[in-house]
Protein backbone atom coordinates (compact mmCIF):
# COMPACT_ATOMS: atom_id res chain seq x y z
CA UNK A 1 0.00 0.00 0.00
CA UNK A 2 2.34 2.05 0.94
CA UNK A 3 5.78 1.89 -0.58
CA UNK A 4 4.57 3.58 -3.87
CA UNK A 5 4.52 6.81 -1.81
CA UNK A 6 7.90 6.19 0.24
CA UNK A 7 9.33 9.40 0.93
CA UNK A 8 6.91 11.55 -0.51
CA UNK A 9 6.32 13.40 2.43
CA UNK A 10 2.71 15.51 0.93
CA UNK A 11 -0.50 14.11 2.14
CA UNK A 12 -2.30 11.71 0.17
CA UNK A 13 -5.76 10.51 -0.22
CA UNK A 14 -5.62 6.24 -1.14
CA UNK A 15 -7.72 4.47 -0.28
CA UNK A 16 -6.67 0.83 -1.81
CA UNK A 17 -3.51 -0.39 -2.99
CA UNK A 18 -2.84 1.35 -6.49
CA UNK A 19 0.65 -0.40 -8.14
CA UNK A 20 0.38 -4.13 -7.36
CA UNK A 21 0.40 -7.17 -9.30
CA UNK A 22 -1.61 -9.22 -7.62
CA UNK A 23 -0.24 -12.22 -5.55
CA UNK A 24 3.43 -10.87 -6.06
CA UNK A 25 3.90 -8.53 -2.80
CA UNK A 26 7.01 -6.54 -3.27
CA UNK A 27 9.84 -6.71 -1.79
CA UNK A 28 11.05 -4.92 1.54
CA UNK A 29 13.69 -4.71 3.73
CA UNK A 30 11.58 -4.34 6.77
CA UNK A 31 10.58 -7.74 6.62
CA UNK A 32 14.03 -9.08 5.57
CA UNK A 33 15.96 -8.21 8.65
CA UNK A 34 13.05 -9.65 10.83
CA UNK A 35 13.51 -12.80 8.99
CA UNK A 36 17.26 -12.38 9.54
CA UNK A 37 16.90 -12.07 13.25
CA UNK A 38 14.81 -14.88 13.48
CA UNK A 39 17.83 -16.92 11.63
CA UNK A 40 20.57 -15.49 14.21
CA UNK A 41 17.92 -17.03 16.98
CA UNK A 42 17.57 -20.14 15.38
CA UNK A 43 21.15 -20.67 14.75
CA UNK A 44 22.33 -19.39 18.40
CA UNK A 45 19.48 -21.15 20.84
CA UNK A 46 17.76 -18.23 21.08
CA UNK A 47 21.22 -16.40 22.73
CA UNK A 48 21.53 -13.45 20.92
CA UNK A 49 23.14 -9.81 21.38
CA UNK A 50 23.91 -6.59 19.50
CA UNK A 51 27.35 -8.48 18.67
CA UNK A 52 25.64 -11.64 17.35
CA UNK A 53 23.17 -9.39 15.05
CA UNK A 54 26.25 -7.26 13.74
CA UNK A 55 27.93 -10.43 13.09
CA UNK A 56 24.47 -11.42 10.80
CA UNK A 57 24.62 -7.88 9.59
CA UNK A 58 27.90 -8.10 7.72
CA UNK A 59 27.79 -11.50 6.79
CA UNK A 60 24.16 -11.76 4.99
CA UNK A 61 23.41 -7.70 4.76
CA UNK A 62 24.70 -6.59 1.13
CA UNK A 63 23.03 -3.93 0.53
CA UNK A 64 24.53 -0.12 2.52
CA UNK A 65 21.20 2.01 2.31
CA UNK A 66 21.72 4.80 5.06
CA UNK A 67 22.29 3.80 8.38
CA UNK A 68 22.70 0.20 7.51
CA UNK A 69 25.89 0.91 5.73
CA UNK A 70 27.19 3.03 8.29
CA UNK A 71 26.77 0.38 11.21
CA UNK A 72 28.55 -2.19 8.95
CA UNK A 73 30.93 0.20 7.73
CA UNK A 74 32.00 1.18 11.71
CA UNK A 75 31.68 -2.52 12.97
CA UNK A 76 34.66 -3.63 9.72
CA UNK A 77 36.68 -1.00 11.26
CA UNK A 78 36.66 -2.39 14.80
CA UNK A 79 34.09 -0.11 16.42
CA UNK A 80 30.98 -2.32 17.96
CA UNK A 81 27.38 -1.47 19.04
CA UNK A 82 26.24 0.68 19.81
CA UNK A 83 29.30 2.62 19.05
CA UNK A 84 28.88 1.31 15.43
CA UNK A 85 25.46 2.91 15.33
CA UNK A 86 26.51 6.52 16.94
CA UNK A 87 29.91 6.96 15.11
CA UNK A 88 29.48 8.98 11.25
CA UNK A 89 25.55 8.37 12.12
CA UNK A 90 24.55 11.88 13.08
CA UNK A 91 21.95 11.26 10.12
CA UNK A 92 20.71 8.29 10.23
CA UNK A 93 20.66 7.54 13.90
CA UNK A 94 17.36 8.71 14.46
CA UNK A 95 15.80 7.45 11.22
CA UNK A 96 13.35 4.42 10.92
CA UNK A 97 15.51 1.87 10.29
CA UNK A 98 14.90 -0.18 13.47
CA UNK A 99 11.14 0.14 14.82
CA UNK A 100 9.91 -1.16 11.26
CA UNK A 101 11.61 -4.19 11.90
CA UNK A 102 10.67 -4.84 15.52
CA UNK A 103 7.69 -7.03 15.30
CA UNK A 104 9.75 -10.19 15.39
CA UNK A 105 10.81 -9.09 18.93
CA UNK A 106 6.93 -8.91 19.97
CA UNK A 107 6.60 -12.70 18.52
CA UNK A 108 9.17 -14.40 19.95
CA UNK A 109 8.26 -12.71 23.15
CA UNK A 110 4.52 -12.27 23.57
CA UNK A 111 3.13 -10.92 26.53
CA UNK A 112 6.55 -10.63 27.63
CA UNK A 113 7.25 -6.81 26.55
CA UNK A 114 10.58 -6.66 28.56
CA UNK A 115 12.42 -9.16 26.83
CA UNK A 116 10.89 -7.92 23.63
CA UNK A 117 12.54 -3.88 24.55
CA UNK A 118 15.93 -6.02 25.70
CA UNK A 119 16.17 -7.52 22.38
CA UNK A 120 15.11 -4.49 20.55
CA UNK A 121 17.74 -2.65 21.95
CA UNK A 122 20.08 -4.98 21.26
CA UNK A 123 19.14 -4.80 17.56
CA UNK A 124 18.55 -0.84 17.04
CA UNK A 125 21.79 0.09 18.92
CA UNK A 126 23.74 -1.70 15.93
CA UNK A 127 22.80 0.92 13.32
CA UNK A 128 20.89 3.50 16.11
CA UNK A 129 23.32 3.49 18.76
CA UNK A 130 21.40 5.05 21.36
CA UNK A 131 19.13 7.74 19.44
CA UNK A 132 15.84 8.39 19.30
CA UNK A 133 15.79 5.21 16.01
CA UNK A 134 16.38 3.33 19.00
CA UNK A 135 14.18 4.59 20.85
CA UNK A 136 11.40 3.78 18.57
CA UNK A 137 11.96 0.44 17.88
CA UNK A 138 11.48 -0.06 22.15
CA UNK A 139 8.01 2.00 21.66
CA UNK A 140 6.87 0.03 18.63
CA UNK A 141 8.33 -3.30 20.52
CA UNK A 142 7.02 -2.70 23.71
CA UNK A 143 3.70 -1.66 22.16
CA UNK A 144 3.22 -4.92 19.75
CA UNK A 145 4.39 -7.82 22.63
CA UNK A 146 2.06 -6.16 25.34
CA UNK A 147 -0.53 -6.27 22.47
CA UNK A 148 -0.84 -10.16 22.59
CA UNK A 149 -2.41 -9.36 25.87
CA UNK A 150 -4.16 -5.89 25.67
CA UNK A 151 -6.32 -4.20 22.83
CA UNK A 152 -7.12 -1.44 24.29
CA UNK A 153 -5.57 0.83 21.67
CA UNK A 154 -4.47 4.12 24.86
CA UNK A 155 -3.66 1.73 27.15
CA UNK A 156 -1.11 0.21 24.55
CA UNK A 157 -0.20 3.39 23.82
CA UNK A 158 0.37 4.98 27.10
CA UNK A 159 2.55 1.72 28.02
CA UNK A 160 5.04 2.78 25.13
CA UNK A 161 5.62 5.24 26.35
CA UNK A 162 6.30 4.33 29.82
CA UNK A 163 9.28 2.21 27.74
CA UNK A 164 11.42 5.72 26.71
CA UNK A 165 12.22 8.58 28.00
CA UNK A 166 9.48 11.35 28.41
CA UNK A 167 11.50 13.78 27.00
CA UNK A 168 13.02 12.22 24.04
CA UNK A 169 11.67 13.04 20.30
CA UNK A 170 9.60 10.05 19.91
CA UNK A 171 7.77 10.77 22.87
CA UNK A 172 7.04 14.16 22.39
CA UNK A 173 6.12 13.51 18.86
CA UNK A 174 3.77 10.34 20.06
CA UNK A 175 1.94 12.77 22.54
CA UNK A 176 1.48 15.60 20.14
CA UNK A 177 -0.73 13.34 18.03
CA UNK A 178 -2.48 11.79 21.21
CA UNK A 179 -3.11 15.42 21.91
CA UNK A 180 -4.44 16.38 18.89
CA UNK A 181 -7.04 13.50 19.19
CA UNK A 182 -7.79 14.45 22.69
CA UNK A 183 -8.55 18.04 21.42
CA UNK A 184 -11.41 16.63 18.67
CA UNK A 185 -8.75 18.11 16.03
CA UNK A 186 -9.23 15.62 12.90
CA UNK A 187 -5.92 13.51 11.56
CA UNK A 188 -4.69 16.15 9.00
CA UNK A 189 -4.84 18.49 11.89
CA UNK A 190 -2.73 15.97 14.22
CA UNK A 191 -0.20 15.27 11.59
CA UNK A 192 0.30 18.82 11.02
CA UNK A 193 0.67 19.10 14.51
CA UNK A 194 2.84 16.31 14.84
CA UNK A 195 5.12 18.08 11.27
CA UNK A 196 5.18 21.28 13.39
CA UNK A 197 7.41 19.29 16.31
CA UNK A 198 9.32 17.55 14.07
CA UNK A 199 10.16 19.75 11.32
CA UNK A 200 13.57 20.64 12.73
CA UNK A 201 14.97 16.77 12.00
CA UNK A 202 14.08 16.72 8.39
CA UNK A 203 12.48 13.84 6.49
CA UNK A 204 12.53 10.17 7.19
CA UNK A 205 13.15 10.56 10.97
CA UNK A 206 11.14 8.08 13.58
CA UNK A 207 9.55 10.56 15.84
CA UNK A 208 7.60 12.03 12.55
CA UNK A 209 6.75 8.87 11.30
CA UNK A 210 6.27 6.86 14.91
CA UNK A 211 3.76 9.35 15.35
CA UNK A 212 2.19 9.10 11.39
CA UNK A 213 1.62 5.72 12.70
CA UNK A 214 0.22 6.26 16.01
CA UNK A 215 -2.35 9.38 13.95
CA UNK A 216 -3.92 5.63 12.23
CA UNK A 217 -4.37 3.94 14.90
CA UNK A 218 -6.15 6.90 16.81
CA UNK A 219 -8.05 8.15 13.94
CA UNK A 220 -8.88 4.65 12.48
CA UNK A 221 -11.95 3.58 14.96
CA UNK A 222 -10.53 0.13 14.57
CA UNK A 223 -11.22 -0.42 10.84
CA UNK A 224 -8.09 -2.05 9.20
CA UNK A 225 -7.96 -0.68 5.92
CA UNK A 226 -9.14 3.24 7.42
CA UNK A 227 -5.99 2.74 9.69
CA UNK A 228 -3.48 1.98 7.14
CA UNK A 229 -5.06 4.18 4.32
CA UNK A 230 -4.56 7.15 7.17
CA UNK A 231 -0.87 6.12 8.44
CA UNK A 232 0.07 5.62 4.43
CA UNK A 233 -1.85 9.59 3.97
CA UNK A 234 -0.11 11.28 6.19
CA UNK A 235 3.31 10.81 4.03
CA UNK A 236 6.77 10.50 4.46
CA UNK A 237 7.54 6.74 5.34
CA UNK A 238 4.74 5.17 3.88
CA UNK A 239 5.68 1.79 3.61
CA UNK A 240 6.85 1.71 7.20
CA UNK A 241 3.80 3.48 8.68
CA UNK A 242 1.34 1.64 7.76
CA UNK A 243 2.99 -1.72 8.22
CA UNK A 244 3.78 -1.27 11.74
CA UNK A 245 -0.22 -0.53 12.05
CA UNK A 246 -1.22 -3.85 9.79
CA UNK A 247 0.93 -5.67 12.31
CA UNK A 248 -0.24 -4.03 15.21
CA UNK A 249 -3.73 -5.46 14.42
CA UNK A 250 -3.33 -8.47 13.66
CA UNK A 251 -1.12 -8.64 16.77
CA UNK A 252 -4.66 -8.00 18.83
CA UNK A 253 -6.99 -9.72 16.19
CA UNK A 254 -5.11 -12.15 14.75
CA UNK A 255 -5.60 -12.02 10.78
CA UNK A 256 -9.43 -12.32 10.93
CA UNK A 257 -9.04 -8.25 11.49
CA UNK A 258 -7.31 -7.76 7.74
CA UNK A 259 -10.39 -8.45 5.24
CA UNK A 260 -10.10 -10.34 2.48
CA UNK A 261 -10.03 -7.41 0.21
CA UNK A 262 -6.57 -6.52 1.64
CA UNK A 263 -5.25 -10.06 2.26
CA UNK A 264 -5.95 -11.45 -1.12
CA UNK A 265 -4.10 -9.10 -3.85
CA UNK A 266 -1.04 -9.92 -1.37
CA UNK A 267 -1.10 -13.67 -1.66
CA UNK A 268 1.50 -15.50 1.16
CA UNK A 269 4.31 -15.17 -0.89
CA UNK A 270 7.61 -14.00 0.67
CA UNK A 271 10.07 -11.86 -1.44
CA UNK A 272 12.97 -10.47 -0.63
CA UNK A 273 16.05 -7.47 -1.50
CA UNK A 274 18.03 -7.07 1.29
CA UNK A 275 19.24 -10.21 2.58
CA UNK A 276 21.45 -12.93 1.03
CA UNK A 277 23.71 -15.69 1.60
CA UNK A 278 20.77 -18.53 2.76
CA UNK A 279 17.51 -19.29 1.46
CA UNK A 280 15.02 -17.18 3.11
CA UNK A 281 11.04 -18.76 2.99
CA UNK A 282 9.37 -18.50 -0.17
CA UNK A 283 6.21 -18.04 1.43
CA UNK A 284 4.29 -17.68 4.75
CA UNK A 285 3.38 -21.32 4.93
CA UNK A 286 7.39 -22.32 5.10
Amino acid sequence: LGMPFEGDTNIHDIKFYTKLKEGEPAANDDLDLQILWLKAMQENDAHVDAFTLGEYWLKYVPVNWNEYGIGKANMQIGLMPPVSGEFHNARWKNSNGAWIRSEIWACLFPGNPMMAVKMAREDACVDHGMAEGTYAEIFTASIESAAFLESDRDSLISFGLSMIPPECRVAKAVRTAVQAKEEGKDWREARMAVIRDTEDMGWFQSPQNVAFTMIGWLYGENDFGKSICIAVNCGDDTDCTSATLGSIFGIIWGTKAIPEKWRKPIGNKISTVAIAGFEAPANLDV
